[in-house]
């Protein structure tokens, strides 16, 4: 499986275009199903733009030129007949991935693994009313995913471990720290987590504890400071194991546990804010700003990258 066979992707937006160019880089063929396909030539100058982005800092082998002529966009479903991966990455809604599902297992082998790049929706639903729900997997990617080193691949009730493994070596030889979760959860490991944080972090702003700028202060220089290093286990390891429970005891009961969307949120978005993307948010931008900082957050991903290929600990290491 870690060959450099054939894979088949679909939807190219901003994220698929990301999944795409990481397995191009690869060194993939890569066939991308898109479902207008006027917009193709689109998709293939934004791949090309991140794969030159990827050689000016030293990660390809092959040019940008050479690696995009092993990309082929349609929008027939029947070029991805003989492909044994197939990943979608298209609107994150239950209905038309169950129905894009049932259109590629017309065409593809009974064996051919379908990740979907899911975020939150539980692997389970997505299995549901297939003929093939045993090849069904969730792989989630991190935001630029051509770039950053997390993916997490996810089983559902009716997963075959065998073809999750097939993932996990793959997305290896693609550059990926995958982590594996053998059974279903919504939000997985990391959006469970990180929405935890956030709702805590907006208890303290509406509740007048501390400001968006404090919050995000105090994350930054502790939080910041190790989680690129090493894992929250890994972290109370380093720092004293019984120290933490007996913080717990006196925290967790005083832990927001709303499952309230927060109001400062729902606002915000009411207001048609969506960050630096049309330059409203939490904090002020303009235009220029707002691009100035889509252009530091690239290149501390890159950052980021490098620092972590320094020392890459192997699943034994993590376990010793």
């Amino acid at each position: 499986m870690t060959s450099k066979i054939r894979i088949g992707t679909v939807g190219l937006g901003l994220m698929g275009s990301s999944i795409a160019t990481c397995i191009l880089a690869a060194g993939h063929a890569v066939t991308s199903l898109i479902k207008e396909i006027e917009t193709a030539d689109e998709a293939r100058v934004r791949i090309l733009g991140y794969l030159r982005q990827l050689e000016q800092e030293g990660l390809l082998i092959d040019t940008p030129e050479t690696i995009i002529e092993r990309l082929t966009i349609t929008d027939d479903v029947s070029l991805l007949s003989n492909h044994t991966v197939v990943i979608e990455s298209i609107t994150e809604n239950i209905d038309e991935k169950k129905s894009l599902y049932q259109r590629l297992e017309t065409v593809l082998s009974p064996t051919a693994i379908i990740g979907s790049n899911t975020s939150a929706i539980p692997v389970s639903v997505l299995q549901s009313g297939l003929k093939h729900p045993e090849r069904l997997l969730g792989i989630h990617w991190a935001e630029p995913a051509h770039i950053t080193r997390f993916m997490e691949v996810i089983c559902g009730k009716d997963s075959d471990l065998t073809y999750a493994y097939e993932i996990v070596a793959l997305a290896e030889s693609w550059g990926k720290e995958p982590s594996l979760l053998k059974k279903d959860i919504r939000g997985f490991i990391t959006n469970r987590i990180m929405y935890a944080m956030l709702r805590e972090s907006f208890n303290l702003v509406e509740n007048g504890y501390a400001t968006i700028e404090d919050v995000d202060r105090s994350l930054r220089n502790d939080l910041g400071y190790w989680i690129t290093f090493a894992g929250p286990f890994r972290f109370m390891d380093l720092t004293g194991i019984p120290a933490y429970l007996t913080v717990m005891k006196d925290l967790f009961p005083e832990l927001s546990n709303s499952t309230e969307t927060p109001k400062l949120m729902e606002d915000l978005v009411a207001s048609g804010a969506k960050g630096v993307q049309n330059a409203q948010g939490f904090y002020p931008y303009t235009p220029e700003s707002a691009k100035d900082w889509e252009e530091k957050f690239i290149d501390f991903s890159y950052d980021i990258r490098k620092l972590a290929q320094k020392h890459t600990p192997t699943s034994s290491e993590d376990a010793q």
